[in-house]
């Protein structure tokens, strides 16, 4: 029993390590407040998505905006206006009117005629406020209405964002009385006419009808400690000033408003002049563009209508869930965000099951979404971003412990093979199987020119040291053009493009890098300065063409590589290069399809080809590279004197064949013109061996070069390109280069 149970816990480590940390962390976060304002955008956003209400008939809005404070040249209108105004209404017998305009003050002319439609219309509401706040102070309200008990609250609680989400029912003075909202007492009225009953139960909530109004408490839904005195509710919105019928109070005093309009409707007046700042952000100022404010007039009719839908149509108000079940909604999500992605790992299963598996956390992210969404349309706000921070939290912590794991392998892996050869062998379902399929694949090759006779006469310990330094820097950039390093042969390297992951602009890549290669050869020869080490030349060939990819060798050893002859042609258009120089294939040419600097081509005949083939010099790459190398300024200089010289023609690295003489007739820093009567072939690499003096005293150390081409007009005359100069020749060279 329990090595089971200790092998359960193994089994599920991540899990059971995860879930309660990501829960936690989301819970003090929760609680420290962070997560309000996400957690209230969120609830904008479900009112934003919600099907759009239909228009409230109970409810007509009398509009007063700019154009109309243009035309009364007054502002506040006058006392004789709004008597006017509201007598016309009257005339139409409306169920309730509320006066959403501030008149503790006469505003003459007409203020008797006002004080008069007061006391003559029991449905009128007035208004006072009573909060102090540091941009408001209270306002009385009119004492006409107030001695009828005919004024209401006019104050509306902000959230910490400026949104006006919540509405009062009541609300306490300081000296203690208890005095209803505006909207409340307007919809109070309406629904007395109707015969709906509304009032306190007796534990002192309000009710109208069979809806019961559950007070706003400070941690309810999303707020932490939010303001919560007086009787509050979250308003469920039927939406902006669009969501009701409205018209201008000139059409009311010009009597063009339809009697049926008003009849029997609660009718309130606002001014929704943008100069009267009456206007307030809400759920609906959430779209994307510039956010819209609502009138305070419009978020008064949003509360009556939230009341009348209650009592009347048996809508539900917007409820939230006790403090245990929202915790309990979130350890839930968290913990199946954790258990999804730890199952993941498995590749056992149906392949019907295949889609799912992949996609299973984003689906479960859709679940949650519309689980949040269809409660909302029910009536109850249940907490989004905490359950889906929980969800996408427990997932990344698992993934992470994952990446961990596979981490450590990809160490292992990676100080013998590319991050692209370790992904596809731990990553793809093949990855690891021995064989290999045809692919296209351009193959470039690097090797330090004369680097075998710089072994030679460098210490080991130096010459591991120069390796390092020149394999770092030409790493990283095959790594910055997504090359892929198959291996470092002696002081070559092997790089694939293509393989394992092939993209259309291999080829193209794969001269940039070449190019890039040549101009860090700047960096490196002067680190190789620093510490006391020769400069050092590469030459680099590239051909691209079919291959054969995949993992050679046996179930107990294999490796990851290319194969095919076109590999082999790579080798060889390297071998043809000198120090600083780049020759492509015209295939490769081709397939790469871009602007390329070419600064020069040549005919060969590779050993195995059949047809002799065109080589190209690269020089730079256009866009989207830019990169160029500088132009050759190797300049031959006449001697005063020919310094002859012995010399044997290498096949690979080694000597074949008899001694030659000849002499060096033009000599620069990097190349030479050599007199001989051997003929000799393009492309051959020499070893010489220079004597100076009369007396043809031999100078120590040997002297490698390759011939480039015949020089014109002269069939004994060849350039050759020297590929390694040991320090003590170099001096020699130096000393002699004197012009004729």
């Amino acid at each position: 029993m329990l090595p089971a149970f200790k092998q359960n816990l193994w089994r599920w480590r991540a899990v059971l390590i995860a879930v309660p940390t990501v829960a936690g962390v989301i819970m003090l976060l929760r609680i420290a407040g962070f997560l309000q304002m996400l957690e209230l955008a969120s609830l904008d956003q479900l009112f934003l998505l919600r099907p759009q209400e239909a228009i409230d008939s109970r409810i007509l809005i009398v509009t007063v905006d700019e154009a109309d404070i243009q035309k009364f040249q007054q502002y506040p209108i006058s006392d004789a206006v709004l008597a006017r105004l509201l007598n016309n209404l009257k005339r139409h017998t409306p169920t309730a009117i509320g006066l959403d305009i501030y008149r503790n003050l006469p505003q003459p002319p007409g203020h008797q005629e006002l004080l008069k439609i007061f006391s003559t219309t029991p449905n009128l509401i007035g208004l006072q406020k009573i909060d102090l706040t540091s941009d408001s102070s209270p306002v009385p309200p009119p004492p006409a209405l107030q001695q009828r008990g005919q004024t209401g609250l006019n104050d509306l609680p902000l959230d910490a964002d400026g949104k006006v989400r919540r509405g009062l029912l009541y609300a306490d003075t300081e000296a203690g009385d208890s005095i209803f909202s505006f909207g409340y007492k307007l919809a109070y009225q309406y629904l007395e006419r109707k015969g709906v009953a509304s009032d306190l139960t007796p534990d002192g909530r309000i009710y109208a009808g069979s809806a019961i109004f559950q007070p706003f408490e400070e941690n309810d839904g999303g707020y932490v400690r939010a303001g919560a005195g007086g009787y509050q509710v979250l308003i469920n919105y039927r939406g902006g000033i669009d969501r009701f019928q409205r018209v201008g109070v000139m059409d009311v005093l010009e009597n063009r408003v339809a009697p049926e309009l008003v009849r029997d409707r609660i009718v309130l007046i606002g001014n929704i002049a943008e100069s009267h700042k009456d206007l307030f952000y809400t759920p609906f100022s959430g779209r994307l563009g510039t956010p819209e404010r609502t009138p305070g007039v419009a978020i008064h009719a949003n509360l009556i209508s939230h009341i009348l839908d209650a009592a009347l149509d048996q809508r539900r108000p917007i409820q939230t869930l006790p403090d245990w079940a929202e915790y309990s909604w979130i350890v839930v999500w968290t913990a199946i965000g954790g258990v999804l992605c730890w199952q993941q790992r498995l590749n056992s299963g149906s392949t019907q099951l295949l889609f799912f598996k992949r996609f299973r956390l984003v689906i479960a992210g859709g679940v949650l979404l519309l689980s949040v969404y269809g409660a909302f349309l029910l009536g109850w706000w249940i907490p989004l971003v905490p359950a889906l921070m929980g969800l996408v939290g427990s997932a990344v912590s698992v993934t992470g412990y994952l990446a961990h794991s596979a981490g450590e392998m990809r160490k292992t892996f990676g100080r013998y093979l590319t991050d692209e050869v370790v992904s596809n062998l731990l990553e793809t379902p093949s990855g690891l199987q021995l064989g290999g399929e045809r692919r296209k694949v351009t193959v470039l090759m690097s090797d330090l020119r004369g680097f075998s006779a710089v072994s030679e006469w460098l210490p080991p310990e130096k010459v591991v040291m120069l390796l390092n330094l020149y394999f770092g820097a030409m790493a990283e950039v095959v790594d910055k053009y997504k090359g892929t390093i198959n291996e470092f042969i002696g002081d070559g390297i092997f790089v694939m493009f293509g393989a394992p992951v092939s993209r259309a602009d291999d080829a193209q890549r794969a001269i940039a890098c070449a190019v890039a290669m040549q101009c860090a050869m700047a960096t490196v020869n002067e680190q190789n300065q620093q510490v006391g080490l020769p400069a050092i030349e590469m030459g680099i060939g590239i051909h691209t063409g079919e291959v054969v990819v995949g993992n050679v060798g046996s179930q107990k050893r294999a490796k990851y590589t290319v194969i095919g002859n076109h590999v082999n042609l790579a080798a060889r258009i390297e071998s043809y290069t000198v120090g600083g120089q780049i020759l492509i294939s015209e295939d490769t040419l081709k397939d790469a399809n871009c602007e390329v600097r070419i600064d020069g081509q040549l005919q060969v005949e590779p050993k195995g080809i059949r047809v002799p083939i065109t080589l190209y010099e690269v020089g730079g790459i256009g866009v989207p590279y830019e990169l160029e190398l500088p132009q050759a300024t190797d300049v031959l200089l006449s001697l005063k004197q020919a310094i002859s010289l012995d010399y044997t023609v290498l096949e690979g690295k080694h000597a074949v064949g008899n001694l030659f003489q000849g002499s060096l007739i033009r000599l620069s820093d990097s190349s030479a013109e050599l007199q001989t009567e051997h003929p000799l072939d393009l492309l051959s690499n020499l070893k010489l061996h220079i004597h100076t003096g009369r007396d043809r005293a031999p100078v120590p150390g040997d002297l490698y070069a390759k011939v480039l081409k015949k020089v014109a007009d002269q069939e004994d005359h060849f350039l050759i390109r020297f590929t390694s100069i040991p320090p003590e020749i170099a001096a020699v060279l130096a000393s002699l280069r004197q012009p004729a």
